[in-house]
């Protein structure tokens, strides 16, 4: 690290002697935004290619795919534009206002964004990325409306910023950027990890090529199948619904008239973190009160829980909490479940059946007619399951366990690697941290 700067007043605060105070419109050779072709006309949308974001897909990350692709006459007869890859992105309107995106992709967007292209003689394109993530909360202060919160171009445009010659800020942009490979790295193996889970899931329970006694895959090797209710099983397999195989299914709840958002406090699991194995949002954090906390008869997470979405737009949606991730203490609101298996089952069997779309659906089906969607504990009960025997459920927990641990070890090391850069960020971007130029080399 460099010897102790020297700072200077400025009219975004102090910062060191030799950086300058910059508007974002000086370091970007373009700012511009996107639009939305017709819905109305097919040619537009069907069999497209070209990437076309919605806000929604922001991942204050790296942007490497979307959602939707639009066609050449879609692009053409829309204010949909091209953009290039490092362009950064910002949200203008609603419940995105203020997540980021870098393309890594050539792309499109609709019209809420901000679309900066950055100038790469004037400034490093990560540096402005990390600059706005640190100011985040200052930016959506300064988005207006009533009905919900929107920014416009001219208020980025003329958002001043903290620039360091080009080398330094290319060698800070690297140590945070370098922090993130690690995590989007440790987040490509746990998706690689969760489908070789769901592969060996399939191969043992759906195509019931499992080992047999011998080490052979049994069906394809003659293994006696029988006539059940979901179709051929293995002989000795039974097929029962979950009030047979369920220990306990409770909810939890969080205190009236809101709750506590002191992160000293105890974590409330909501819909807003009910998203598969080892994916929780820090950032989405909520929380109740250590005496609410103390005084809940249910709803308290445990290692090896599945925890399930009773109710609203994501009904059916499953997550596996264990190994003390993402929390060693923490509760669930009312609108989830927690489904603990008896001595029937494995809780990683019982996950990766749930996770499964036709599972889903039929968990979606339960309550499909209603206003509100939802289930209660009675309709859960009832749904079918497959009961393997005792021996095959142990030696997949033995398989399937190594996995988990895996998902679990990548996903607490990001946690850790998160808050390092957390802790590094506004310290890198006022300059009370400086960088040798070398570390980009």
């Amino acid at each position: 690290m460099k010897k102790k700067s020297k700072f200077k007043q400025t009219e975004i605060g102090e910062i060191p002697e030799d950086w300058e105070v910059k508007n974002i419109n000086n370091i970007c050779s373009k700012i511009t935004s996107g639009g939305t072709p017709s819905r109305n006309k097919k040619e537009y949308w069907k069999e497209g290619k070209i990437p076309w974001l919605k806000t929604q897909e922001l991942n204050d990350g790296r942007i490497y795919n979307s959602e939707e692709k639009i066609t050449k006459l879609g692009l053409d007869n829309s204010s949909a534009k091209i953009l290039p890859i490092n362009t950064v992105l910002m949200a203008m309107y609603g419940a995105t206002v203020g997540k980021l995106g870098i393309l890594k992709i050539e792309a499109t967007t609709n019209q809420a964004f901000c679309a900066m292209i950055v100038e790469q003689n004037e400034a490093d394109y990560e540096f402005l990325f990390y600059f706005l993530l640190n100011i985040r909360n200052k930016i959506i202060g300064l988005a207006t409306g009533a009905a919900q919160q929107n920014l416009n171009q001219d208020t980025i445009k003329n958002i001043n910023l903290p620039c360091p010659f080009l080398e330094e800020q290319s060698a800070i942009a690297k140590i945070l950027s370098d922090l993130d490979s690690k995590i989007e790295l440790n987040q490509q193996m746990n998706k690689t990890l969760e489908a070789i889970g769901q592969a060996i899931f399939k191969r043992w329970f759906i195509d019931f090529e499992f080992p047999n006694k011998k080490g052979k895959p049994y069906k394809s090797s003659g293994g006696e199948m029988v006539d059940s209710e979901l179709g051929k099983i293995p002989k000795g397999w039974i097929v029962g619904e979950f009030k047979d195989i369920l220990k306990e299914i409770e909810s939890g709840s969080r205190p009236k008239g809101g709750i506590d958002s002191n992160e000293t406090e105890i974590p409330s699991i909501g819909a807003e973190n009910i998203n598969g194995i080892a994916n929780h949002d820090y950032s989405k954090e909520k929380y109740i009160s250590r005496e609410f906390f103390d005084k809940m008869k249910q709803g308290i997470v445990k290692n090896n829980d599945v925890l399930m979405y009773k109710d609203g737009a994501k009904i059916g949606r499953i997550s596996f909490f264990d190994y003390d991730y993402p929390h060693k203490k923490c509760a669930i609101n009312e609108h989830v479940f927690i489904l603990r298996s008896n001595e029937k089952l494995n809780q990683e069997y019982f996950y990766l059946w749930l996770d499964r779309p036709n599972i889903t659906q039929s968990i979606i089906n339960l309550n499909s007619n209603a206003a509100q969607p939802g289930i209660n504990q009675t309709q859960v009960k009832k749904l079918p399951i497959l009961i393997p025997n005792k021996d095959v459920l142990n030696k997949f927990q033995l398989v399937i366990k190594k996995v988990f641990h895996k998902i679990f070890e990548n996903a607490k090391q990001n946690q850790n690697l998160s808050q390092i850069r957390d802790s590094l960020l506004p310290r890198l971007m006022s300059g009370k941290i400086r960088v040798p130029v070398e570390v980009r080399t």
